[in-house]
């Protein structure tokens, strides 16, 4: 008897999501299927693949990477080429110098090196503080006023100084806002709750619902990615419909795999060949769990994962 499948499309759908401006602006979500199930029903988006600049620069320990931004000596200068590799979407803006448990830059000194990367291109933008709640409150006020008209996407808005982020980036300067909770549905559903509720619209909000490199507990924010998905689309929860955004980068380059030389551990080959595949199977696995989108750091893995959604789709 052959066996005839049964297409498994939802009533509900994710929300889309628009960043950025002009021919390069991009759409996040808009699915009504389970993760890259175009077999059942179109995709109305692919997943977006994000590169991620510094604003302490690139890494030159690590060859390849030292190899792409050769000459590139400006902030400007190294967007531009960040912007240049094939299958990056957006360009990722990692404010890790404002930390105040590190360099503690000034806010002013880092919104000066988010305008001068604005200037120079015309990716879609996204933000992201040091992790400190705190800093990052004033920090994402000063950057979402800034950037005014760029339709950036501000990573991240957490329990702790939600209603200044949230407020500052999306109605006062028009903005999109991310909300960000610790791999838990309930703390996430409570949070975009909260957002909402301060007036800001669904169509406005994306979730970071927390990452974490594969192998390292991997699947618990799998299995949340999933709950979420899976409330959103059969459940029709409005409060979980918002698009999934996953700044990969930090979680794969910081684990013992990315970090440890060869000299260390010989028999593990480059360090950079390492934090590659680490970052390229975490994106992947996030991707097939239902990231909407991936912030990777290696140009490299840009090009491995957007090559994988291609052929996927």
């Amino acid at each position: 008897m052959p066996f005839k499948r049964a297409p498994q499309v939802f009533s509900a759908a994710i929300r889309e999501l628009t960043l950025g401006t002009g021919g390069k602006a991009i759409a996040v979500g808009g699915e009504n299927v389970l993760p890259l199930y175009a077999f059942d029903g179109p995709l109305k988006n692919p997943p977006r693949v994000g590169i991620e600049l510094s604003d302490r620069g690139p890494d030159l320990s690590l060859p390849e990477l030292a190899a792409f931004y050769a000459g590139a000596d400006s902030p400007a200068e190294q967007a531009r080429r960040a912007a240049a590799a094939p299958g990056a979407d957006f360009l990722s803006l990692y404010l890790e110098s404002s930390d105040p448990t590190g360099a503690d830059a000034p806010v002013e000194e880092s919104v000066a090196f988010c305008l001068e990367i604005a200037a120079a291109v015309d990716l879609p933008l996204v933000i992201q503080g040091s992790g400190h709640a705190e800093k990052d409150a004033k920090l994402f006020e000063k950057a979402a006023e800034a950037l005014q008209g760029k339709n950036a996407l501000i990573m991240s808005a957490k329990e702790e100084n939600y209603k200044g982020v949230s407020v500052a980036a999306v109605t006062a300067y028009g903005q999109k806002i991310a909300a960000e909770s610790s791999v838990d549905i309930n703390l996430a559903k409570q949070l975009n709750v909260l957002i909402t509720q301060l007036g800001i619209s669904g169509d406005k909000m994306a979730m970071n619902l927390g990452v974490s490199a594969a192998g390292y507990g991997f699947e618990y924010i799998a299995s949340t990615i999933d709950r979420v998905r899976l409330a959103a689309l059969s459940q029709n929860d409005a409060a979980l419909q918002m698009p999934v955004v996953t700044p990969v980068a930090r979680e794969a380059w910081g684990v013992k795999e990315a970090i440890v030389s060869e000299e260390d551990i010989p028999e593990w080959g480059p360090r950079e060949r390492r934090g590659i595949n680490m970052e390229v199977c975490t994106a992947a696995a996030l991707i097939a769990a239902g990231s909407d989108a991936v912030i990777l750091r290696h140009p490299r893995s840009v090009r491995v994962v957007a090559d994988l959604i291609a052929n996927i789709l």
